[in-house]
């Protein structure tokens, strides 16, 4: 990265000594040739000067602006001033001087100096040694060694790190830890698995706590035949891993070399559950956590976003990690170096790539069914050997391997701030800081070292560059910590994991599976590749009694797949939308996927039947209270957790996933009758002392940024006179005038790096931000809010297509797509909106709702049933439009419903990615399809959720 060129020439001197003696060591090992120790030295050299590179540029940058102020840098200008101070830092003088203000730089940088130096020594006489077993391996001579690549991962236990390895004749892998349980596992698979096209780790030499692995090269599958049989492959690596408890197997451990996916990193195997304790979320949001973390989903290998700083929202899985789908990570790096004036910026940055995809383009949900029926499949036949008595793990009880007890982004954090110029000026306080944090972390996450005797000794790991790390063995599973420590108690992991495998509820495992592939895109579940769903034939008969029916059948579906616990609480498990993406959890607080969703549906389902407009389902009512005890109980937990913590990371603002969602969530409730109004405005009034801080969150589209808040705070005025919401209110508004992009009369936001000239629609574009400065110009007068909105529907005016009859979607802009998050859907749910409230032209507001409605009849139908992109959002657009007089040609509102409740009965009720998955979730699941069902009566009164306004209170 950028950031690492600081110091290129004024290392020299803290390394040259160690590499002489290094040069001098490898002299005498016998077996290699000179051009060889010339090689292993230079690998040395370079991997020692990135190294030391990332953790001295910030002093650097320091001491360079020091000199600056402080008038020593005399030359004419700031290049010859940069190779002024190079020459001045240079010498080794330089370097003692800084002792004085960082007291252990020094120190420091030589153990870590001198530990990389003893690693290449060390796998210089290994290599020497082992060439004949390195011969075997690859299947001819190796020939003469001609590159070393260290540093090909995270460095341990005194600066051993993986190395790349490449001959004349052969390319190989160094592992400075023992491979036996890479062999064990290929035994393993051997066992029950044959053919040319079978999974497989890569041939080893298993050396005394170090070992060599064949090289995996990588290769996109022929044809689709290959392919079929990749992703079922994928679906056997999900069986052996739940069974074996693999973990951590991310994108850079498995290598698609055709049809095989090659695990080429497996050494954590058995990895230990964590021990469980009450969250004070509710019982049952803890049992439904516990169920989900024992599942596949556990192993690493299926999609799911990052949480840690520098990883947010990126997916590092086996499976996912899609091109295309991976968010820019903003990491620091020097500005204007080569100058004087260099100093420490950010900047958005690339998602690494891996070699784990079998074709350039994955779609996933093309061969998704292929993972299914792998894991399916080989389960089920692992299990046929249990019962038979067949199923032997002893070969693993006595290999070592690694336990994560600490993710590698948590180490990270730490590392950063132990190399700050702050932290050497000051070591001691340093590492007590850096202790505190891992002891509240392992405070706050069980099964995390809390011994201070271990956690000073990963500290200590720390602030030589090494990440720390536990191994034991799966028959005795006492751990091995840095500096000799040891950590947990002694168990059979090996009984554990079979213990848990033997538990497995397959039809969750099944669940979490369809579920996860949604984890792999950004956007908000839409697959316009997917095969069409439209009805071949439309009854249009006996409709309220088939409207009914399937909206009984949903809620059924809802009361059936709860999960309850003995504290009263209930949640479900699915996948939801969160700040950082898509997850399989159980369900958030949130309007979108989340508890509040559900309860609003179960609320209006209870209102219905009170008035003879639903089917009965006798444990609705009870199932609502339930769900308003979770809320109850989550949200006084939350509040509890934000003020145990010293600065907690701000909550999204948004109106569907947010502070935004939930006061609107409350309010709507209550208008409803879910909750008296009292405790809807309190509950909802209590959420405002969160939006202040939501304000420091980037995000500004509606879905998860802070125009989404703008309509709830003004409906919370409305309801309680309170003249902070209404403030808050203007804020935002003013906030998002100012963030619009003003050019030619148009006005746009970017709500996105990859997206600079901004993007249309509703959830995360121009339409959705402009419709919250509307509405707040209608309620405060705001001129300024009110000329930006005009501009920002003009923008969007520029992304219709009338020779297509849609808005162009910027994601991918020769696609028009006619969805509530993006395309007709939003807009013509807004446009109706509009002319309900007068804002502008009422005219120009009817002919967008006209086309909008075409829009969604002739491209919004047949790819899913939900709100939020398909047909029961598309359904709520052609209503509005022929309640307006502009609705399509030859639709009327009976044959509406009649082709919506065909392809409901045709198909079954269908959301999104996960189609053969039930999600009770409101705009992207079922929920939100009986909503509309409901709503789908004449005589029904159920304000829309297609807009986060909850109406007056």
């Amino acid at each position: 990265m950028p950031q690492t060129q600081v110091a290129d020439a004024v290392l020299g001197s803290l390394v040259t000594p160690s590499l002489a003696h290094l040069a001098t060591r490898l002299g005498s090992v016998n077996g290699m040739t000179g051009a060889e120790r010339d090689v292993v030295h230079t690998a040395a050299a370079s991997a020692l000067q990135d190294a030391l590179q990332l953790r001295t540029n910030r002093v650097l940058l320091v001491e360079l602006h020091a000199a600056r102020l402080s008038g020593r840098l005399t030359a004419d200008d700031a290049t010859a001033r940069w190779r002024q101070w190079q020459e001045l830092a240079a010498g080794r003088g330089f370097w003692e001087s800084l002792s004085e203000h960082y007291p252990t730089l020094l120190d420091r940088l030589a153990r870590m100096v001198g530990n990389r130096c003893d690693a290449a020594f060390a796998f210089a006489r290994r290599f020497a040694a082992d060439r004949p077993a390195i011969a075997g391996l690859v299947g001819t001579d190796p020939g003469e060694l001609v590159e070393v690549e260290f540093g090909a991962g995270d460095s341990h236990r005194g600066g051993q790190t993986v190395a790349l390895v490449r001959c004349s004749g052969a390319r190989l892998v160094y592992k400075p830890r023992s491979v036996a349980v890479d062999v064990a596992l290929d035994r393993f698979l051997a066992g029950f698995l044959t053919g040319p096209d079978r999974i497989r780790v890569p041939a080893v030499v298993v050396g005394d706590g170090y070992g060599w692995a064949a090289h995996v090269e990588h290769r996109y599958c022929a044809d689709d035949a290959e392919l079929h049989t990749f992703y079922r492959n994928l679906g056997h690596w999900l069986a052996v891993m739940r069974l074996l408890g693999g973990s951590d197997l991310h994108a850079e451990n498995l290598v698609a070399a055709g049809p095989v996916p090659v695990v080429v990193d497996c050494e954590t195997l058995f990895t230990p559950p964590p021990p469980e304790r009450p969250s004070g979320y509710g019982l049952a949001t803890d049992r439904a956590g516990a169920l989900v973390g024992n599942t596949v989903l556990g192993t690493g290998l299926l999609p799911g976003r990052g949480l840690g700083l520098g990883w947010r929202g990126i997916d590092m899985s086996a499976i996912g990690s899609l091109p295309g789908q991976q968010p820019t990570s903003r990491l620091p790096v020097i500005v204007d170096d080569g100058t004087d004036l260099a100093r420490m910026g950010y900047a958005d940055v690339p998602a690494p790539t891996a070699l784990n995809h079998p074709s350039p383009k994955p779609v996933l949900g093309r061969f998704w069914d292929d993972v299914v029926t792998g894991f399916e499949e080989l389960t089920g036949r692992l299990r046929g050997l249990d019962t038979d008595g067949r199923l032997d793990l002893t070969g693993f009880a006595d290999v070592p391997i690694r336990v994560v007890l600490r993710s590698t982004e948590s180490y990270a954090e730490v590392g950063r701030m132990l190399w700050h110029p702050r932290s050497l000026h000051d070591e001691p306080a340093a590492r007590r800081h850096a202790a505190d944090l891992l002891a509240r972390q392992a405070a706050n996450a069980p099964g995390r070292p809390d011994d201070p005797v271990v956690i000073d000794a990963e500290v200590a790991d720390l602030l030589v560059a090494d990440v720390p790390m536990f191994t034991t063995t799966p028959g005795d599973g006492r751990m091995d910590g840095p500096g000799g420590t040891v950590w947990g108690d002694a168990r059979d992991l090996v009984g554990v994991a079979l213990d848990r495998w033997r538990a497995t509820d397959v039809a969750l495992e099944r669940l979490v599976i369809r579920s996860a592939m949604v984890s792999a895109y950004l956007n908000e579940g839409w697959l316009p590749e997917q095969r069409r769903l439209t009805p071949s034939t439309v009854r249009a008969d006996d409709l309220d009694r088939r409207r009914r029916a399937a909206a009984h059948g949903i809620v059924r579906d809802v009361v059936d797949s709860a999960i309850h616990a003995e504290d009263g609480t209930v949640t479900w498990i699915a996948a939801g939308l969160a700040a950082t993406g898509w997850a399989v959890l159980p369900l958030a607080l949130d309007m979108y996927a989340g508890s509040p969703g559900v309860a609003v549906l179960l609320a209006a389902y209870a209102r219905e039947m009170a008035r003879g407009r639903a089917d009965p389902v006798e444990e609705v009512p009870r199932l609502l209270e339930q769900v308003l005890h979770t809320m109850r109980t989550a949200e006084t937990q939350w509040v509890a957790d934000r003020a145990r913590v010293r600065q907690a990371r701000p909550e999204s603002p948004g109106g569907y996933v947010g502070v935004g969602s939930r006061i609107w969530g409350w309010l709507l409730l209550g208008r409803l009758g879910a909750v008296d109004r009292a405790e809807a405005l309190r509950r909802a009034g209590d959420l405002l002392v969160e939006v202040p801080g939501t304000l420091s969150d980037d995000a500004i589209d509606l879905m998860h940024g802070m125009a989404g808040t703008v309509v709830p705070l003004m409906r919370l005025h409305e309801g309680t006179g309170s003249a902070e919401a209404l403030a808050l209110a203007v804020t935002i508004g003013e906030r998002l005038t100012a963030a619009a992009t003003v050019r030619d009369g148009l006005a746009w936001w970017t709500t996105s790096p990859m997206l600079p000239e901004g993007i249309g629609g509703l959830a995360h574009g121009a339409t959705g931000i402009s419709w919250a400065l509307a509405r707040l110009a209608a309620v405060t007068g705001d001129a300024r809010a009110r000329e930006v909105a005009a501009m920002g529907f003009d923008y969007e005016e520029t992304l219709y297509e009338p020779g297509i009859g849609g808005w162009r979607d910027l994601r991918t802009p020769d696609v028009t797509v006619a969805a509530w998050c993006h395309g007709a859907g939003g807009i013509g749910v807004v446009a109706a909106d509009l002319m309900r409230t007068g804002f502008g032209d009422g005219d120009r507001w009817r002919d967008v709702l006209r086309r909008a409605g075409e829009a969604c009849r002739s491209h919004g139908t047949g790819w899913n049933h939900t709100i939020c992109h398909g047909d029961l959002g598309a359904w709520e657009v052609m209503r509005l439009a022929l309640d307006g007089g502009v609705g399509p040609d030859g639709v009327n509102v009976p044959g509406l419903s009649a082709f919506v409740l065909s392809g409901l009965e045709k198909y079954g009720p269908v959301s999104g990615f996960a189609r053969d998955v039930f999600t009770p979730g409101l705009l992207p699941g079922l929920g939100g399809v009986a909503y509309q069902l409901l709503r789908m009566h004449p005589d029904s009164d159920l304000p829309s959720v297609m807009l986060p306004d909850p109406g007056a209170p």
